[in-house]
């Protein structure tokens, strides 16, 4: 049975696309097929994987909107194994487009059918409207990045509303995998405080792998690189290996 996780959370700079982008790489390193769909219109997963999104002719907005096959436009990437749904600005027009469609909530759901993959990876954008309510909607489960910082949990109870709405009235399969905390610095109070607090907030459902502040994640996208070939050294390669190792287990791969 083919998993999908929706990476979400509409807050921005949290680490949502460096996550899904290295936990999709490195779950394609253990010879699963994973497609990694590309729900922002800012196009980053696209571009992270060394795609130059200003020059695709397709895009999932195409098969979103009109009869394209996601056959015809996932794409491969350099790493073995992961293959790309890509996306740019164009999306943008999917949430006007959508809003008078049949089954408007159901369209990602309907293309990730014909998507052949063994787990696919959804990179959310940084908002609660019909992009991220299609990636609920055709996810199995939800996984939050949350940055280790004050505002941590500003703006999570309304996205676990809206997870819950669309679970009710959407998606009753669809189940929250879990939270990671990103961007995180055990050199400052704060971050270990954040940390006791999604303890204290989600227990079990908070994964015991911290993604540090690392410079070399930052700098892998700059370069069209995952953090594995960028530097399989680093910190941040670490802490998306063991990410991936828990996610695995999570999903019983």
């Amino acid at each position: 049975m083919k998993r999908v996780i929706a990476v979400t959370n509409q807050k921005g700079g949290v680490g949502k696309t460096t996550t899904a982008v290295n936990l999709a790489a490195q779950l394609a390193q253990a010879n699963r097929r994973v497609v990694l769909v590309d729900m922002d219109p800012q196009g980053n997963a696209t571009s992270s994987l060394a795609i130059e999104k200003e020059r695709l002719l397709s895009t999932l907005y195409d098969v979103l909107i009109s009869d394209a096959q996601p056959a015809d436009i996932v794409l491969p990437t350099s790493v073995q194994n992961l293959f790309v749904l890509p996306a740019n600005n164009t999306l943008a027009q999917a949430e006007v487009d959508l809003v008078g469609m049949e089954r408007r909530e159901y369209k990602l759901r309907d293309v990730l059918a014909h998507v052949d993959a063994e787990l696919v990876i959804i990179d959310c954008p940084p908002a609660l409207g019909l992009l991220t309510v299609n990636a609920l909607t055709a996810a199995s489960d939800v996984l939050i990045p949350v940055q280790a910082e004050y505002f941590a949990l500003e703006g999570l109870g309304q996205l676990l509303q809206t997870v819950q709405l669309v679970k009710q009235g959407l998606n009753p399969s669809l189940e929250i995998m879990g939270v990671v905390l990103t961007m995180f610095n055990k050199r400052i109070s704060l971050s270990e405080q954040v940390k006791a607090e999604l303890m204290q907030h989600f227990g079990a459902k908070l994964f015991k792998t911290v993604v540090p502040r690392n410079v070399r994640l930052a700098e892998a996208p700059s370069y069209g690189h995952t953090i594995f070939e960028h530097d399989k050294w680093s910190k941040g390669a670490r802490a998306y290996k063991h990410l991936g190792d828990e996610v695995a287990k999570r999903l019983g791969f």
